[in-house]
């Protein structure tokens, strides 16, 4: 029997109990004793259902909704909102001396809800603005960051951002002024994809090992590998999301659908596709650009190449050039959230000079 039906069955009896108590002292002593038991019968039995049912609502739903809260909170919450709750107690009991001189039941009532009501108000107000709270108070820890290095910031490496490769040769460059942190649970989950039977992921996940070796040994960055592990998170990116709230890391992932839900819970997110796109060379109107078209477009006329880097464009009137390199004059280009697509024509080759105008 679960915990959640004996609370049932103890809170529909003790209601159940409570109300046949009430009701029997509003019972006129001339009434019949059966019709009198029976009513108390009907009574307890309404409450007993209502109990039974409402029990959960008032013991374990908020019980496990505030352990939930407590466990996604981070240590800056527990310090800032703790902060909050003093201030607001401290203005509760400044407030006491007047408010205990209202006549009547205000002045025994009210000083105790006013400081109820500060203490939550002091707390909420201090955690929403943890940031400004935390950066009056962040000189002594900027200072010891400056001691350690600029390796002392930690970021966390998602198991996406492991396979995809570039980010060695980001680290090798030395523009990662960091510590890039593996948690153990994205080992395990590339070692997962290694083991794989699909030939597609087994190659992925040896390619992400093989990615994080060469982190190891030749990444500018140092590699950390973070032996705990988070108990009662459903996956890999649950944990994530909780070290980087937990430890106020930032988050390194290529994961679409984890880097809003990070963002959506003010986590840092640090993705290489964007960084890729911002990286890539900007063409303005008129440029001129070398291009092979692979393949017609989706409207009629159009031949679609790739430049380098992957961006796609889209060529008017070069279907017929398809297979060949040819000079394209930039007309527009356009941002999307699969990227930079670029749309261009044909540049028109002069007219050779001297040449007769006809040829016997």
């Amino acid at each position: 029997m679960s915990v959640e039906l004996v609370l049932r069955f103890i809170g529909g009896i003790l209601a159940g109990a409570t109300a046949s108590q009430m009701a029997a002292g509003l019972v006129e002593p001339t009434e019949p004793p059966l019709r009198a038991a029976l009513l108390l019968f009907g009574v307890a039995a309404a409450c007993f259902a209502v109990g039974f049912a409402l029990t959960p609502y008032v013991t374990t739903v908020p019980f496990f909704w505030f352990r939930e809260r407590i466990l996604q909170a981070s240590g800056s919450d527990y310090l800032v909102g703790g902060l909050g709750l003093i201030i607001g107690l401290v203005c509760g009991v400044l407030l006491q001396p007047p408010l205990s001189l209202l006549p009547g039941g205000l002045g025994t009532w009210l000083p105790i809800t006013a400081s109820l009501a500060l203490a939550y108000l002091g707390m909420t107000t201090m955690i929403h603005h943890k940031r400004a709270v935390l950066a009056l108070f962040g000189a002594a820890r900027d200072r010891a960051q400056a001691q350690l290095g600029p390796a002392s910031e930690r970021v966390l490496v998602d198991t996406s951002a492991i396979i995809d490769g570039r980010i060695a040769e980001v680290a090798q460059t030395g523009f990662l002024f960091c510590t890039l942190v593996v948690p153990r649970c994205v080992l395990a989950e590339l070692q997962q994809v290694a083991d794989s039977t699909d030939p597609g992921k087994r190659a992925r996940g040896r390619r992400g090992l093989d990615v994080l070796e060469q982190l190891q040994k030749q990444s500018l960055a140092p590699v950390e590998i973070l032996d705990s592990d988070l108990d009662g998170a459903p996956d890999v990116d649950a944990k994530l999301v909780r070290l980087a709230r937990e430890h106020e890391w930032a988050l390194l992932t290529n994961d679409y659908n984890l880097n809003r839900v990070a963002g959506l819970q003010g986590i840092r997110v640090l993705n290489i596709n964007e960084l890729a796109n911002a990286l890539k060379p900007l063409c303005v109107p008129g440029d001129v650009i070398q291009v092979r078209l692979v393949h017609e477009g989706r409207d009629a006329g159009q031949g679609v190449g790739y430049l380098v880097d992957g961006t796609m464009v889209v060529v008017e009137n070069g279907s017929r050039q398809v297979g060949e390199e040819v000079p394209v004059v930039v007309t527009r280009a356009i941002q999307t959230a699969a990227g930079r697509i670029i749309f261009g024509r044909l540049r028109e080759r002069p007219a050779a000079v001297g040449r007769p105008l006809a040829e016997e």
